[in-house]
């Protein structure tokens, strides 16, 4: 018995120091550790850059990414008349800019859009890109309707002095019309009444005035040719005494969206009238 008594004891020695062994370990697996975090800010967006890049047109301004920027010449260097249908085809460029490679930082500017954003300018020019550009160096927007140019490191807009609108003749489903020298269809107002142009706001942006000097194309009597002052100061094309506009949905040379339009505009033909 005392044999067994003594193995029973050696038994429960070797048990208990079995189960003081495994404690720390049981410990170590249920210890947790808090984790130490660090919350970092997000950086501030960086400004867009406006600066000079090649072109086959010469100096161009671009964004940094090379996107080409334009200027409207009815914003007649001061705040934006380019909204609506105008604003979806020609996106204002807005936010803070710096000045890169090639740019006068003195000439960047700003004016307030009516939505409240702030669009860039540039020697006073509103500055747009063009939805039709689909990529970096793309000048697609050169020159449409005669309004719409690339700009130089000086910013003025290359082409315009040069680009003299020719007003002439072309075949259309409607007939013979007057169109400019690419073939764009021009406009009559009925409300103008063969006098001053009273097309101005939202009519304007809609339906851009044709201004720029015009000549005389084939098929075009140029004693009809004239021009009329609009309140920017600009000088509008007429024919037949009537004021001249483009239409802002006529996407493509031909096009004669216009035509119709709440029954007061009208494509025009060689004599001056109105086809209706």
């Amino acid at each position: 018995m005392r044999r067994v008594s003594i193995a029973l004891l050696a038994l429960a020695m070797v048990a208990t120091a079995c189960a003081t062994d495994e404690e720390p370990a049981a410990e170590e697996t249920t210890t947790t550790t808090e984790a130490m975090t660090t919350t970092t800010a997000a950086p501030e967006p960086a400004g867009a850059e406006v600066t000079v890049a090649s072109s086959d047109l010469g100096d161009i301004l671009t964004d940094a990414d090379g996107n080409t920027l334009y200027l409207f010449t009815p914003d007649a260097q001061s705040d934006s008349v380019c909204y609506d249908q105008c604003e979806e085809a020609w996106p204002p460029l807005t936010g803070d800019v710096s000045a890169g490679d090639g740019v006068d930082g003195s000439l960047l500017g700003s004016t307030e859009r009516t939505d409240g954003s702030v669009q860039v300018t540039y020697n006073g020019w509103p500055l747009y890109y063009f939805a039709a550009d689909n990529a970096p160096g793309d000048t697609n927007g050169q020159g449409v309707n005669d309004v719409w140019y690339v700009l130089d490191a000086a910013g003025d807009g290359i082409g315009i002095a040069a680009a003299g609108a020719m007003v002439t003749v072309a075949s259309s489903d409607l007939g013979d019309i007057l169109t400019d020298a690419d073939g764009n269809t021009l406009y009559l107002f009925d409300p103008d009444a063969q006098g001053e142009s009273v097309c101005y706001d939202q009519c304007e942006e809609a339906w851009p005035p044709l201004v720029a000097d015009a000549t005389a194309g084939e098929g075009l009597d140029e004693t009809l040719l004239g021009t009329t002052p609009r309140d920017d100061g600009s000088t509008q094309v007429t024919y037949n005494g009537w004021p001249l506009y483009y239409f802002a949905a006529d996407e493509a040379p031909g096009d004669t969206n216009g035509q119709g339009v709440n029954d007061v505009w009208w494509v025009v033909d060689a004599a001056g009238d109105a086809i209706k």
